[in-house]
């Protein structure tokens, strides 16, 4: 190893162990042990260009094990992405741009939130799909301008997660042969040693996938690991797994290779003998040569030429092929609101009843032909969801143009892939599955609201109308726990109108993910239903005069709702029925709106739905009633299970005469 090599990579230990020390909080263990890997990895192997953090085709890195942030920031510091080093010496403290896990959007350079364990490998396999995908559609002979690698560091924890073996098998099958993983095995856990819980062959296990399997002995061996990196790349038919055995906590005496090296400080005096074990003769905490800031800066320029040679490149392939510059802008510019709100096309018309997850289908294959970059699918259930984008192929390693993704039994990773193809850049993603299983998807729905990735979940079946299938397939809960996330919209609409507004809000997203939760069932037209929807909530049938009574329903309890209005007031009354298919969105309208829509004088108020209550009571009060479910389902036709349930208009009648 060279000298300026070495000292490199202390320089990126030293820094993580006085951050980490000085913030008496933090991992050190896995950047003590990765270093060598990431700066070769970074330094040799990697397109990226710390002066232009967005070029499209950069090669990918994501840390998934995201407790491992400093060896993270390190790079970002010395590589000149714009972390100081004062931001360096304010790690985890309030407001800084050096969080405890890595934030997208948060800290320049940071490609992927990451933290729960496994979840940076499924986003590593959508950011390799999604770029499979852009060069089948856009590369021409001599012009490969989307070719770039997707490179994931994790350890032991992250191959224990599911997530890991649903993403690595969809990847296997599909062939992202610009797939990387660097498997940081150090052979400790937080417990102990990996043999308590954990002692199976992972390199067989990546090899039953379809990834080409490597390994490298000694993880401070650069030439090697450098020498696995390039075999890895000229695999061109299946992902690659690097499995570099490490000391966790390396250079620290007292911790190297033990449990405590992963999650707490070294100490005052192990961070002193580890400066002497590595042979770093700077007392000073976060103190780094001149000379290697210099080397970083020359490797930093060279990686801007690498970027300028493709934009040279870019700007022949655009001459020679116009219409793929305009369909690059297409992809690449984002989705035109207005445009979308103001096409009539996209406003479905409906005159029969008509479940919301076939009007949904519909309008896939409208928005399909307005954004070329749309792509998506759903876990086995495509022709349940209605999800399928008719004549445009299915993504596969023979066919990677295709639009179609069939994610196979595997929901959790699905909603990570989906990030990933969404955090790469270039297309605009959706991913489908039942309602119930939304339990499956939640933690990765949470990175996507957590990020502000607009990914759109398609959750059809969604209450006790999917009738025989009976209670484990009959969501009750999932609406309230969705509706409790920030910064995600979830939908649930009533008809065409209404699902034409969900779809139009979720399309047109920039910050925000949308859940759309549809139908099984039929349902009828509503009269009254408007383009008002897009505000989350609004008047769908009203009386003449104050009104005495609101009901307040969302889905297919809005008809419910109208049929009950109109007994009531053929008793006299006066009676206002709400839609609510978006809660969020009502939330983001004016005071002066919501009131008008719901007037606090009108104190008698019943929510109606056939999910749980709860998150009802501040549009319900303490004067209202609930006709919502109390328990899981049933198994029964779903007319059976609506009137068992109370789901009738005799019912919601006789709950607005008992208030």
């Amino acid at each position: 190893m060279k000298a300026i090599d070495a000292l490199s990579v202390n320089s990126i230990r030293v820094l993580a162990a006085d951050a980490i020390q000085k913030a008496n909080s933090g991992h050190p263990g896995l950047p003590l042990g990765s270093a060598p890997m990431a700066y070769e990895l970074w330094a040799n192997h990697m397109n990226h260009n710390p002066a232009n953090p967005k070029w499209e085709n950069r090669d990918r890195f994501i840390l998934s094990g995201g407790h491992g942030s400093m060896l993270l920031y390190s790079l970002l510091h010395l590589f000149g992405y714009g972390l100081t080093k004062e931001d360096i010496m304010n790690f985890r403290q309030l407001g800084s741009l050096t969080p405890g896990h890595p934030e997208y959007g948060h800290t320049v350079g940071v490609e992927a939130t990451t933290g729960p364990l496994g979840a940076g490998m499924g986003m590593a396999v959508g950011m390799a799909l999604a770029e499979k995908h852009l060069a089948a559609v856009f590369n021409k002979e001599n012009y490969p301008v989307v070719d770039h690698y997707t490179y994931v560091l994790g350890g032991d924890g992250c191959m224990m997660e599911g997530i890991s073996s649903e993403a690595f098998s969809l990847a296997g099958t599909m062939g992202l042969s610009k797939l990387i993983v660097l498997y940081d095995s150090n052979r400790i856990s937080i417990e102990g040693s990996t043999d308590l819980a954990f002692r199976e062959n992972v390199e067989e296990r990546m090899k039953a996938f379809g990834f080409q399997t490597i390994t490298v002995e000694d993880g401070t061996n650069l030439d090697a690991i450098g020498l696995a990196i390039e075999a890895a790349k000229a695999d061109t038919e299946r992902p690659s797994f690097i499995t570099i055995k490490t000391e966790i906590g390396y250079g620290c005496p007292a911790k190297q290779g033990k449990a405590s090296a992963h999650g707490e400080p070294l100490g005052v005096d192990n961070v002193k003998a580890m400066r002497e074990t590595l042979g770093w003769p700077y007392e000073e905490p976060f103190f780094v040569p001149d000379e290697v800031y210099a080397h970083f800066a020359k490797l930093a320029e060279e990686k801007a030429e690498t970027e300028a040679a493709w934009n040279v490149m870019f700007a022949a392939y655009c001459q020679e092929y116009p219409e793929m510059e305009a369909l690059w802008e297409k992809y690449h510019s984002g989705v035109d609101a207005d445009s979308l709100m103001n096409n009539e096309k996209l406003w479905l018309e409906q005159e029969k009843p008509e479940a919301t997850r076939s009007l949904s289908g519909k309008m896939i294959n409208l928005l399909k032909d307005e954004i070329p970059g749309m792509i998506g699918g759903s876990a086995d259930l495509g022709p349940s969801n209605k999800t399928e984008m008719k004549g445009e192929g299915d993504f596969s390693a023979e066919n990677p143009a295709g639009r179609n993704i069939h994610f196979g039994v595997r929901e959790l990773a699905m909603a990570a892939i989906g990030n990933g193809i969404m955090l790469h850049g270039g297309l605009r993603a959706y991913v489908a599955t039942f309602f119930v299983f939304s339990d499956y998807v939640k933690p990765m729905a949470r990175l996507s609201a957590l990020m502000g990735v607009p990914l759109t979940f398609v959750l059809t079946h969604d209450s006790i109308g999917v009738g025989e299938d009976g209670p484990t397939h009959e969501p009750i809960e999932q609406l309230a726990m969705l509706r409790a996330m920030p910064n995600l919209r979830v939908f649930r609409p009533c008809d065409a109108t209404e699902t034409s507004a969900a779809w139009l809000t979720a399309a047109s997203s920039e910050k925000t993910p949308t859940a759309l939760v549809l139908t099984r069932q039929n349902l009828a037209p509503i009269t009254g239903s408007s383009r008002e929807a897009l505000k989350g909530g609004y008047v769908i049938d009203d009386c003449e005069g104050t009104p005495e009574v609101i009901l307040i329903a969302s889905g297919s309890e809005v008809e419910l709702a109208v049929k009950a209005k109109a007994e009531l007031e053929a008793e006299g009354t006066k009676v206002r029925v709400v839609s609510m298919p978006c809660m969020e969105l009502f939330e983001e309208q004016s005071a002066e709106y919501r009131e008008a829509v719901l007037p606090r004088a009108v104190r008698k108020r019943v929510a109606i739905e056939a999910l749980s209550d709860f998150g009802w009571g501040k549009y319900v009060g303490l004067d209202g009633a609930y006709v919502c479910m109390k328990s899981f389902g049933a198994s029964a036709p779903a007319a059976k299970l609506f009137e068992k349930f109370g789901f009738t208009v005799e019912n919601v009648v006789n709950t607005v005469k008992a208030l």
